[in-house]
């Protein structure tokens, strides 16, 4: 049996983040303002091409899957990437730097959308926030360090959108930001993983020391349906 993380957006599109998905025939989608990310039972040239047919001109989505994907003509492939997925598994919680993050609002979408735009964490649209659970350190009013929750295959929870202003790097707000997260997402008894570009090996360092391992390589392809 395939383990919930090997498919983790159509898991979570199954359970935790069953309120989002778009469900058309199995295949399952974000709101295109949420989050680009699609879910497909096997990852399969059919079910791509089925989702061709039913996706409007100009649409772009990201599948995540644990082997490479062909992703067939028509579509533009976008660009295909390795990460590693990472599993929390230290049953002591850390102890917590900081005690002045902020939880982030719709309001502090314009600062969030900035600052993901400069550090570029991973796709963070207008209404990604709807994810809920955002945290973030601010710093004379501006918003230079955040984390937050996305993919929930049950009982796992993603911990993303990871991300310091480059003035602000070196002060431990990730760790700390990360922190919370952990313990926001155990106290539910759930289970939280990340995923991490393999050549961001800073970041990889920094979420070993607080608990994560890998688990295994995640390929993701990044494609878009033509403007016809």
């Amino acid at each position: 049996m395939n383990h919930v993380l090997d498919n983790p957006i159509y898991n979570a599109l199954s359970t935790g983040n069953k309120s989002f998905s778009n469900d058309s025939r199995g295949i399952l989608i974000f709101p295109p303002d949420v989050a680009p990310f699609v879910g497909l039972k096997n990852n399969s040239t059919d079910e791509l091409a089925q989702l061709y047919n039913m996706a409007p001109d100009g649409s772009n989505f990201v599948l995540f899957s644990v082997s490479e994907v062909s992703v067939p003509k028509p579509w533009e492939v976008i660009g295909q990437m390795e990460i590693w997925q990472m599993v929390y598994n230290n049953v002591t919680i850390p102890a917590n730097f900081y005690a002045e993050s902020h939880s982030l609002t719709e309001n502090d979408v314009p600062a969030m959308l900035e600052l993901t735009e400069l550090t570029k964490p991973g796709p963070f649209l207008k209404n990604t926030f709807r994810f809920g659970n955002y945290l973030g350190f601010k710093c004379k009013g501006a918003l230079v360090a955040m984390a937050g929750q996305r993919l929930q295959p049950l009982p796992y929870v993603e911990i993303s959108a990871v991300c310091t202003h480059p003035e602000h790097t070196g002060k431990g707000y990730a760790s700390s930001l990360i922190t919370e997260q952990v313990k926001l997402i155990t106290t539910q008894g759930n289970i939280p993983f990340l995923h991490v570009r393999t050549d961001n090996l800073s970041a990889i360092r920094v979420y070993e020391k607080l608990g994560f391992s890998i688990r295994r390589m995640i390929y993701v392809s990044s494609f878009k349906k033509l403007l016809v």
